[in-house]
């Protein structure tokens, strides 16, 4: 059983940063793919970055060049590092993770991954 921890969520102005952490239990956690999807309010759950074992990364359209997903496996800890945000990025940002045997793999479905955190909010006002 894993337990992820999000923080880092607020308030900021179209344009500005946020870097969200994912604190992951456990000491298996270099095993572990992991991603962070979002909600806004009435819409599904929206891929938005993941990292695999080894590293590869994977971001939706949307936030390419903007958003950097890392990982630091010493910390158990999952990274979100959002730049020049937008307003349509306001929603609950969930940290999610999977054991996966395969180094190279991530997911891009919620359905793919077995834990997740409780979210964290961020809000970005025009």
């Amino acid at each position: 059983q894993v337990q992820l921890v999000e923080s880092g969520g607020g308030l900021v102005q179209a344009g500005g940063s946020l870097r969200l952490s994912c604190a992951a239990s456990g000491r298996a956690f270099r095993g572990y793919a992991m991603g962070w999807f979002r909600q806004a309010p009435g819409k599904e759950r929206e891929f938005v970055a993941a990292i695999s074992r080894s590293t590869s990364t994977y971001y939706v359209d949307s936030v390419k060049g903007r958003f950097t997903i890392s990982r630091d496996n010493a910390k158990n800890t999952v990274y979100l590092q959002m730049n020049s945000l937008k307003p349509e990025d306001t929603a609950v940002y969930y940290c999610t993770g999977v054991l996966s045997a395969s180094t190279t793999w991530y997911g891009r479905s919620p359905s793919q991954y077995a834990y997740w955190g409780q979210g964290t909010q961020v809000t970005v006002s025009s």
